[in-house]
């Protein structure tokens, strides 16, 4: 049973970051006058209206603005990842490279620039933003080459280095991001809708900001190289804020993890659970996170504090994993592992953590579950639990067991769910 409600709070938790709905919600149309938030647009001062972007959810928002504004919109050019393509009337999806970038990605962003570049004061783009838009919507800025960007992208991903770091290096790299689009766009009116994938929703992070002032620096970026020992590339200087090329440009943030964290705990206490919302802004080295949780797990069950059992604890956010072995895995596959060896043991508990985008790693998988048969039955199985997590190897260690979490691509990405039942 408790495998079930798992699954039944994840899929709460997912449903709730539909980006199609997340646009639907934030944008109305009357007919005459787009409400954008708290903002509003005649369509009579506009001649043409594009949508251009790039990102996992970049089907589904264009296909709610094109539900939403239909024949209105003249054209439009977004980047996708491979498998999530669809047909619009007149927004081409484009599929590209994710998570490594690619130079379909490049051409796509190529098309991204001229339409911004075309447009005038009396042009409305509609910028569909989210997750993976950094690596799906790649332009180097001379003389950087794409591969000298994917390979210091791989380095500090390896290293260890968290999305704002990444980010940042990213921005300076390019043509396109850290604000960059938004200057290409000037004077023409830009909305930017924007799925948030980042912890705290910092805009000039996500999908690397190219719709945002950028507060980073090229000295923040070279620091970064400093910090994890990489030999610095080239690096170009960003619109900050006051730049007038933001004055015609709105960012609305659409959706994000808290909203699909908040799903998921109206489902866990309709299934009878006192919920317990940890945090939405969690980071670190997973396995720590992982001993974090088993930690208040214990508590729970040892003491009744914060509360008696049944118990749901939540987490959002998103952890980095030190890749220390040769192993296959992620970082939802990796904290379901070690918080199972951490609580091995210690009573009901059922581990569940996953991509709300159905991506863990470079592996087919979203996450993984476990409950407190699951390291037991491993070791009946001659699989010693340790070994597969010092080797970062948690895919096959989960594989074997049937214990995969595998959504599929989703078209979405919050972030990650991460749950706990203590019964």
């Amino acid at each position: 049973m408790s495998r079930k409600n798992v699954l039944q709070i994840f899929r709460a938790a997912h449903d709730a970051a539909d980006p199609e709905q997340a646009v639907l919600r934030h944008l109305q149309f009357d007919g005459r006058t787009l409400f954008a938030g708290r903002k509003r647009y005649r369509l009579a001062q506009f001649d043409r209206i594009h949508a251009i972007g790039a990102g996992k959810a970049g089907a589904s928002m264009a296909r709610g603005i094109q539900r939403l504004l239909g024949r209105r919109v003249s054209d439009g050019f977004v980047n996708i990842p491979d498998g999530v393509a669809a047909r619009l009337r007149s927004i081409t999806l484009h599929e590209s490279g994710h998570p490594v970038p690619d130079r379909r990605g490049v051409e796509g962003a190529r098309r991204i620039v001229a339409i911004a570049r075309d447009s005038g004061p009396r042009d409305l783009l509609i910028c569909l933003i989210s997750g993976g838009a950094s690596a799906l919507m790649p332009l180097p800025a001379e003389p950087v080459t794409l591969d000298q960007k994917r390979e210091i992208t791989r380095r500090l991903l390896a290293c260890g280095a968290t999305i704002h770091e990444i980010n940042t290096v990213r921005k300076h790299l390019s043509q396109i991001k850290g604000g960059h689009l938004a200057r290409l766009a000037y004077p023409a009116t830009v909305v930017a809708l924007i799925l948030s994938d980042v912890i705290g929703d910092d805009l000039d992070v996500i999908g690397s900001g190219p719709t945002v002032p950028d507060r980073s620096t090229v000295a923040d970026a070279a620091a970064i190289f400093q910090k994890y020992g990489l030999r610095p590339l080239a690096l170009h200087e960003t619109p900050k804020p006051g730049d007038p090329a933001f004055d015609r440009v709105q960012n609305l943030i659409v959706g994000s993890n808290r909203q699909a964290i908040d799903a998921a705990a109206r489902k866990a206490r309709a299934l009878g659970y006192r919920t317990i919302v940890l945090s939405t802004f969690v980071e670190g080295e997973t396995r720590d996170i992982a001993q974090m949780h088993a930690a208040i797990a214990k508590e729970i069950v040892s003491s009744g504090r914060p509360a008696r059992p049944p118990v749901c604890l939540l987490s959002g956010g998103e952890t980095t994993v030190i890749v220390r072995g040769k192993g296959l895995g992620g970082r939802n596959q990796e904290f379901v592992l070690a918080a199972a060896l951490a609580l091995e043991g210690f009573g009901r508990v059922t581990i569940f953590s996953a991509g709300t985008d159905g991506i863990d790693g470079p592996t087919d998988a979203a996450g993984a579950i476990a409950d407190a048969s699951t390291i037991p039955r491993a070791r009946k199985l001659r699989m010693d639990p340790r070994t597969f997590l010092d080797n970062n190897d948690s895919y096959r260690f989960f594989d074997r067991l049937g214990a995969l979490v595998k959504t599929g691509p989703t078209g979405t990405n919050v972030m990650d769910v991460r749950i706990m039942l203590v019964c």
